[in-house]
């Protein structure tokens, strides 16, 4: 019989997808408010995979991504989707549009997590209507992406992202 062991502890990150910059430094500073210093941050880059965002947030977004310095446990990531959500609120314009879209996840040696509200087939109920997604997993010397794995996670510059951040967390976790 297995015993219950608390989880080790993972690298925090958020993917930010917005048009105007002063809008992303504003989220920027709400998150760190919350979760601490920034260690890492990647992009701008051009987001074209989809125009599902468009109606709400407009053409021309732009995706970056940040890692946080502290690790943290993951069991409570659930509430992480929740305040992202509600600081997607605050950033609302007077049309109640969206003008920035927050993805909080984590990433451990052995994968990338992705929490969302909307439920599918390969994902997990966590909690308070949030699931949990692995998006990529760490197989053969680099990360790799699964049948579900949204078209920019599969890019070379996220993957690299992902593959930088988690040699930080390797680092931070082997020096304790």
């Amino acid at each position: 019989m297995g015993l219950p062991e608390k989880p080790g502890l993972v690298k925090r990150f958020c993917g930010l997808l917005y048009r105007e910059e002063t809008v992303y430094q504003q989220a920027r500073v709400r998150l760190e408010s919350y979760w601490g210093r920034v260690d890492d941050e990647a992009g701008p880059w051009p987001f074209t995979f989809t125009r599902y965002y468009e109606p709400e947030m407009g053409p021309e977004l732009k995706r970056k991504f940040l890692s946080f310095q502290e690790l943290v446990s993951p069991e409570n990531g659930f509430s992480w989707k929740i305040l992202t959500n509600e600081l997607e609120q605050e950033f609302l314009t007077r049309q109640r549009q969206r003008q920035v879209n927050l993805d909080p996840g984590y990433l451990d040696l052995a994968r990338v997590v992705l929490f969302t509200t909307k439920d599918f087939s390969h994902r997990i109920y966590m909690s308070q209507g949030i699931y949990a997604e692995i998006t990529l997993l760490f197989h053969q010397g680099k990360f790799q992406p699964l049948p579900w794995t949204y078209p920019d996670y599969q890019t070379e510059q996220y993957l690299k992202f992902f593959s930088w951040v988690r040699e930080k967390y390797r680092q931070q976790i082997k020096s304790g």
